[in-house]
């Protein structure tokens, strides 16, 4: 007996958090027990990384504060002194111009060309920038090229004799739970390394269009910036970038560049000083599932075709608004926010095959790819209103929905462009699907499940055709005033 007790009480102990208790009983689930071990040690890893590995300083001229004029204060009063110290010590710099320094990481990828890479955001608006070195060498870095989008830079150095260098790695390969190590130079304490795990892939923190980020437990702090993040190969799978902190420092959660998006950007930046990606010309919406099921799809996924740029690439091959992405140069589009980065990491000029849903079938279109251009604006052309014999303006309700025809009265009213067409909305109902999908008046339906509508009548047909055919939401496409368009999914069941 004595055996069997000391077993259960064991087990309470160290087994608790692999059973469930049942009754003062732990009924145990089977664990399996790990096949591999953290490294025992990263000592010669990092002993062989850290010469790479480099702190960035930063010093930049601003200007300096103006003068605060202090607030009349009447003589004797108890504040009279409080109100001179603190004013005096605002005005201290009195508008001169002073110098402003910031510290960063980076890390060198060709010895022989001195070229290193960082962060956008380390040496954004730095006057000087100083690559200081583990042996405490120092040299002024030139600035090559940086990219905001993706918040990555190259500088480049003179050195004397070829730089300790490491190689950017394959971050497709790596694994959420696999082993990674930061270098860097946080809180201004060069060569600090830390060791976490790849806590999570495929990150969208909304820093930029392309966000596709490795997340790690490693810490990561203030001054990590920029550097390197090495799998247990000693290669580069990220480049540290952002963490989650409401104190300041490393909770645990930090972010990195993924090594295979770094490598096209940098690449890039080192032949032309300047990014070149490839363009699509479509604005693009998540596929939601209500509009999945609006369109008949069994699943949500790909990018939904909101609108298309005149004369680009997407117009020219005769994709469609309402067309769903789901596949691009043999890839699948599982999200929206995957056509941005694929696009862009596509080369300029190449003809890709870019299969789309349209009307329930899939459609094959050879698109050819151009050049993004940073500081292109699209512009609504303007189209000259006709005259027209003046008739009854037609009204309906449907879908929570005031409807009436566009006229002169109407577009005015709502400052509806002109080159806007469709069916108005006047009026929306308070607690409708249309009001929780921020349906406004004046928001102008243009298609109803794709297809085109001008009065409400045409609207109220199309319903009608979606109702007799099962479907539980009505895909709208909505223009605003200005003319910038929207698929939203509104329920039928409000009918």
């Amino acid at each position: 007996m004595a055996p069997n007790f000391v077993r259960r009480r064991m087990s309470r102990v160290a087994f608790a958090a692999a059973g469930i208790v049942l009754g003062g009983m732990i009924a145990f689930q089977p664990i399996q027990t790990a096949k591999a071990q953290g490294p025992v040690s990263v000592a010669d890893l990092a002993e062989n990384l850290a010469d790479a590995v480099v702190n960035i300083s930063t010093a930049q001229t601003v200007q300096g504060r103006r003068s605060v004029p202090m607030p009349q204060v009447p003589d004797g009063s108890p504040f009279q002194e409080f109100f001179e110290e603190f004013f005096n010590r605002q005005n201290r710099d009195d508008g001169q111009p002073r110098r402003v320094q910031s510290l960063g990481s980076g890390f060198v990828i060709d010895g022989e060309e001195g070229i290193i890479i960082t962060n956008n955001h380390v040496i954004e608006g730095a006057d000087e920038v100083t690559a200081n070195f583990n042996d405490g060498t120092k040299l002024k870095a030139e600035i090559l090229g940086t990219d905001e989008k993706t918040d990555l830079a190259v500088l480049k150095v003179v050195p004397e004799t070829p730089l300790k260098a490491v190689q950017l790695g394959d971050s497709d390969a790596i694994r959420v739970g696999d082993w990674v190590m930061a270098i860097g130079n946080p809180f201004g304490l060069g060569g600090t390394v830390t060791v976490g795990i790849v806590s999570a892939r495929n990150r969208d923190i909304n820093s930029g269009p392309y966000d596709n980020f490795i997340q790690t437990d490693a810490s990561i702090n203030r001054g990590n910036s920029g550097g390197p993040l090495f799998d247990m190969q000693g290669n580069v799978v990220g480049i540290n970038t952002a963490i989650i902190s409401p104190s300041g420092g490393s909770i645990g959660i930090g972010f990195a560049i993924p090594a295979k998006t770094a490598t096209r950007v940098i690449d890039q930046l080192r032949e032309f000083g300047e990014t070149r990606r490839g363009w699509l010309g479509v604005r693009i919406q998540e596929v939601t599932d209500e509009i999945a099921e609006s369109l008949g799809m069994d699943e949500a996924m790909g990018a939904l075709v909101a609108g298309v740029t005149e004369d680009g690439p997407a117009s020219k091959a005769e994709i469609e608004p309402g067309d769903v992405i789901i596949k691009f140069d043999g890839s699948e589009v599982e999200a929206m926010r995957e056509l941005p980065r694929m696009v862009a990491e596509t080369a300029i000029g190449k003809d890709v095959e870019v299969v789309v849903l349209r009307k329930g079938e899939e459609v094959t279109i050879s698109v050819t790819l151009e050049r993004l251009e940073e500081n292109d604006v699209t512009e609504a052309s303007a189209t000259t209103e006709e005259e027209q014999e003046e008739k009854p303006v037609e009204k309906s309700e449907v879908l929570g929905m005031t409807l009436s025809e566009l006229d002169d009265e109407l577009r005015e009213q709502f400052s509806i462009e002109a080159d806007v067409t469709g069916v108005v909305v006047t009026e929306v109902e308070a607690g409708s699907s249309a009001e929780e999908k921020r349906v406004q008046a004046g928001d102008v339906i243009k298609e109803v499940a794709q297809e085109p509508v001008e009065t409400p009548a045409d609207v109220e047909a199309e319903i009608e055709k979606l109702k007799e055919g099962g479907r539980r939401s009505a895909l709208l496409l909505l223009a605003n005033p200005s003319g910038d368009v929207r698929f939203v999914p509104v329920r039928i069941e409000d009918e």
